[in-house]
């Protein structure tokens, strides 16, 4: 008989930046993130960010010394992209746009109908916003 793991919920997600104040600024600033917990580790020469939305920690960004660059397109295996659910997509690509940050048409989902919209972080990470 198999036996449940017990999982509840995705804990958090790791993102490692090749230029952390500007990701810092991105995440924070521009998305609205709150920061938990901002470390720096000198034996690592990195930052640990720990970021929550709407109080529910989500993401740690991450720095490190000369990371090797992702592979985006075409699609490379790996996380594919991150997603946030808003209630109204138009209104968030309106924010977004105010703040100097690109995204794509507004899409529909053919099998739920709900609308989606991606955009990317300073690094060129694929971000989407999923209407709900």
């Amino acid at each position: 008989m198999e036996k449940n793991l017990g999982l509840k919920s995705v804990h958090h997600i790791a993102i490692i930046c090749s230029d952390y104040e500007r990701s810092k600024t991105f995440y924070v600033d521009k998305l609205g993130l709150k920061v938990i917990r901002e470390v720096y580790r000198e034996e690592r020469d990195s930052y640990k960010l720990d970021l929550a939305l709407n109080d529910q920690y989500v993401i740690e960004l991450f720095s490190f010394p000369s990371p090797p660059q992702r592979p985006s397109f075409p699609e490379a295996r790996g996380l594919r992209h991150l997603a946030f659910s808003v209630d109204d997509i138009e209104m968030a690509v309106k924010n977004l746009q105010a703040k100097g940050i690109k995204t794509e048409i507004i899409r529909v989902d053919e099998f739920t109908d709900k609308r989606f919209t991606f955009f990317e972080d300073p690094d060129g990470l694929p971000l989407e916003l999923y209407e709900v």
